[in-house]
């Protein structure tokens, strides 16, 4: 029994993509939880060893060289800084913070070059503003999302990633061109529906639709050098965030587990890249926000 379910952890793991999405999203459920199959291994590995299987133990070869392949590269070092790479943080600040100005220096604190925030509430926002102003005197807010920057911004626009099923009023993405040292970035902030996870399933109809005409505006963006930020309300391995993905890069370096803050189960916050490069990304300190910030180091290209 031991060596079936390595040899099954293992198939799951090495096809992930195979899991249909046609019933619940299974597919996508499995692959935002895809890491943790590791502990499966670990507990195969533990029966194993207590029942003296050697057949199980050679099966757990499988899921271990899968996951290894997948998620192996991650658990290195980080590479050699470059003096020249940009530092951005990602946060979804909380609509609910108690405590923005306190929130707000510690992403300062961080001494990044671009900050990003999701879930700016009309009460919150000026304290925003006033705190991070010293350090970062370029901004733009459109609906929801912020962009704060050390460096000048031009062509501040909002991005139109509302799915047709909401109704109302919903911003939630903004484009600017950030004019660095070495030269023009095109940054995108955006903060994709939520998804909940049912008796049926995976709902996230909504966060695959927004995800689809996010990626449109990133193939459309005449700036050769993309960087996202944003609260993507899905992993790098969710088959619902391919849009973007198959179009950028993303973090070669960390786990950064960002939510929920009490007890990171997964990574929904993210930065990519286009025409550079996402080294190691790094949850911050918490703050008042039911997510951990992330943080990660882009090399231009």
């Amino acid at each position: 029994m031991s060596a079936a379910c390595a040899v099954l952890t293992a198939g799951l793991l090495a096809f992930h993509s195979a899991v249909p999405n046609s019933v619940g999203r299974l597919g996508s459920l499995l692959e935002v939880f895809l890491p943790w199959l590791g502990l499966a291994v670990a507990a195969l590995f533990g029966v194993a060893l207590l029942r003296r299987s050697a057949t199980a133990l050679v099966a757990l070869l499988l899921p271990v060289a899968a996951w290894t392949y997948l998620f192996g590269g991650l658990l290195l070092p980080g590479g050699k800084l470059d003096a020249q790479d940009l530092l951005v943080v990602q946060h979804n600040v909380s609509d609910e913070n108690p405590d923005p100005a306190g929130t707000a220096i510690a992403l300062a604190d961080a001494e990044p070059d671009l900050i990003a925030l999701q879930e700016l509430v009309p009460p919150a926002l000026p304290v925003y503003e006033r705190t991070l102003a010293p350090a970062f005197p370029y901004h733009a807010v459109r609906g929801t999302v912020g962009l704060w920057s050390k460096h000048p911004l031009t062509g501040v626009r909002l991005l139109d990633v509302k799915p047709q099923g909401i109704a109302g009023p919903w911003s939630r993405g903004l484009r600017a061109v950030v004019h660095t040292p070495r030269g023009e970035i095109a940054a995108y902030v955006a903060h994709l529906p939520s998804v909940r996870v049912r008796a049926s399933g995976l709902a996230s109809s909504w966060r695959d639709e927004s995800a689809g005409l996010l990626g449109e505006a990133v193939a459309a963006e005449k700036v050769r050098t993309v960087i996202l930020l944003g609260d993507l309300n899905g992993t790098v391995d969710d088959r619902g965030l391919a849009p973007l993905t198959s179009r950028m890069n993303v973090a070669q370096r960390g786990f950064a587990f960002s939510f929920p803050a009490a007890f990171p189960l997964a990574r929904i916050d993210q930065i990519m890249a286009r025409s550079a490069t996402v080294g190691r990304i790094r949850t911050l300190p918490a703050t008042g926000s039911d997510h951990l910030p992330v943080a990660a180091r882009i090399a231009l290209h």
